[in-house]
């Protein structure tokens, strides 16, 4: 077993343990409300277990710093992008120069050369 499958089991079975543990003690149901200005009647009410608001709020959070970062990641994916362009276009610029050089030197006979 690896290191990091120990660690794993170590810092995930407590995690699991605690969700499972949250998730029991909270089932009673709430009524999440989106109309912050009607609280008698409002028109986009969602009833579900506290636990689920809570898993929900924590996977949203989980999507949203995902993206974030992707989102901020975009200008190295973009540097990266145009210096692989670049490598291309300089190793095929090489590859022609090689290639008309050879062309253009007259052929050396092993026997000339001293």
């Amino acid at each position: 077993m690896t290191l990091k499958r120990i660690l794993n089991w170590v810092v995930g079975l407590p995690i699991a343990i605690i969700g499972v543990g949250f998730a029991v003690a909270n089932r009673e149901w709430v009524t999440v409300s989106f109309d912050p200005i009607n609280r008698a009647q409002p028109f986009a009410t969602v009833n579900m277990p506290l636990w689920a608001l809570f898993f929900a709020g924590v996977l949203f959070g989980i999507f949203i710093g995902w993206f974030v970062a992707w989102r901020g990641a975009a200008r190295h994916r973009r540097s990266a992008r145009d210096a692989r362009i670049e490598l291309i276009r300089t190793q095929q610029h090489h590859e022609r120069e090689k290639r008309e050089l050879q062309q253009n030197l007259p052929a050396v006979r092993p026997d000339t050369v001293s």
